[in-house]
């Protein structure tokens, strides 16, 4: 008897639906284990053993970090794996080989073969489990030299740190998530240092005083080296005029990049160190690689400072990210009209606080069951005197600043409201 294979619409239909997913539960999604993963890895063959890997946490700029890694391998000749997550507009965003998305013909093959091997009264996965592992099978299926992981959600306890990579990087530490990771910014960095492995250096991209604490009692318990971004006098980096990152000195030399806004400086400094950190280890990367991978990470790293059809995107969505999109936003003034929504489990009025009077708002809510309702947003606004409407979709905010001839528009809030007008 002939198997029907899976269609890439029925596979994807069935992660979606069939397995919890953080978009739609929020923390009840969460898996707070690696036992699954770890299961899960076994039933496939522990695929993330037969390739290198790199993993990448912290609370902002991992995708970002991550996806700039990942170019400058690329650019270097090694045959490079990306997971990251979530995606914006196509599930096979958070898969990639060389640039390019996994196909839906592979990702329907690998949950057949997981359904394959899948007892009738068996564990449930949820999403994230279910893909992390799905993302290191593909990978190991491709023949790459080199998978760069993107931590989901915390790092101890995330379904990424089942691997062993020649590196770890840590990004940043600011709150988020705290229903989950803890309600301090030490308790977050706690379970972010959790993927720190013996005698594997470590790379921290901006940490304060009380976060590096942290991080050493962390490397001290696993025997990491560890070593501060920040501190890296060598690496010297500027913003252009037009608001482009430029980086003026580093071990790579100087270069541009393709990146905009101030708040990405830190993430091209930790993507430098990292790198440096694997020159060092004893990966080719040539001075021009890295600067070509620096410059070509647009073409597929979306929703960071990115500019679309008019409309100036940006993923950020928690209160560390919009420090910066509030100083941005005073500086624009009234000249701009910023369309935005949250997810509810968000620090939304800490958020609110910080939003500068001259602006208008447009207030609107994501397609999913966690967006705070564009009306209570509106509300929460209003009542800190500030000038916010509410609209019923992403399309009737945009359709609406474009009719009044707004001289700019910001989009951003959360992924999932850039994920709808992409």
């Amino acid at each position: 008897m002939t198997t029907r294979h899976l269609s890439y619409t029925e596979a994807l239909h069935d992660l979606m639906t069939n397995y919890p997913a953080f978009k739609t539960l929020g923390a009840g999604a969460y898996h707070a284990g690696l036992e699954s993963t770890i299961e899960l890895s076994r039933r496939f063959g522990h695929p993330h053993a037969a390739y290198r890997t790199v993993h990448v946490g912290g609370t902002n700029g991992k995708g970002t970090t991550s996806s700039l890694i990942a170019s400058a391998l690329q650019e270097s000749g090694l045959r490079t794996g990306l997971y990251t997550s979530p995606h914006l507009k196509d599930f096979r965003e958070r898969m990639r080989v060389d640039g390019e998305m996994i196909s839906g013909e592979s990702v329907a093959d690998i949950l057949q073969t997981y359904h394959s091997m899948r007892p009738a009264d068996d564990f449930t996965p949820s999403f994230f489990e279910l893909t992390t592992v799905m993302a290191l099978e593909h990978f190991r299926r491709e023949k790459v030299d080199v998978a760069v992981v993107e931590v989901g959600l915390g790092g101890r306890l995330d379904s990424t740190n089942i691997i062993n990579p020649d590196l770890c990087v840590v990004t940043n530490i600011s709150l988020d998530h705290t229903a989950i990771l803890g309600d301090t910014i030490e308790q977050i960095a706690a379970e972010k240092g959790g993927i720190f492995k013996p005698g594997t250096r470590a790379i921290i991209g901006e940490a304060e005083a009380g976060v590096r604490k942290v991080f050493e009692r962390c490397a001290g318990e696993t025997g990491t080296p560890l070593l501060y971004a920040s501190d890296d006098t060598s690496i010297q980096i500027d913003v252009a005029a037009d608001g482009c990152v430029h980086v003026a000195a580093s071990p790579f030399g100087s270069f541009d990049t393709a990146l905009r806004g101030s708040y990405q400086t830190a993430n091209v400094r930790t993507a430098i160190s990292a790198l440096a950190s694997l020159r060092d280890a004893g990966y080719n990367l040539s001075d021009d690689a890295v600067a070509r991978g620096f410059l070509r990470v647009a073409d597929t790293l979306h929703g960071r400072w990115e500019m679309h059809n008019g409309v100036l995107c940006d993923s950020g969505h928690n209160e560390a990210a919009w420090r910066h999109t509030s100083a941005y936003l005073a500086e624009r003034g009234s000249r701009i009209t910023a369309i935005i929504g949250f997810c509810a489990d968000k620090d939304v009025a800490a958020i609110a606080d910080m939003l500068p009077s001259t602006v208008e708002y447009y207030c609107v809510a994501a397609h999913t069951p966690r967006a705070i309702p564009a009306a209570e947003l509106q509300a929460m606004l209003a009542g800190r005197g500030l000038h916010a409407k509410a609209f019923a979709s992403v399309a009737e905010a945009i359709e609406e600043a474009r009719k009044k001839n707004a001289a700019e528009i910001f989009l951003g809030g959360s992924f999932y409201i850039v994920a709808e007008y992409l």
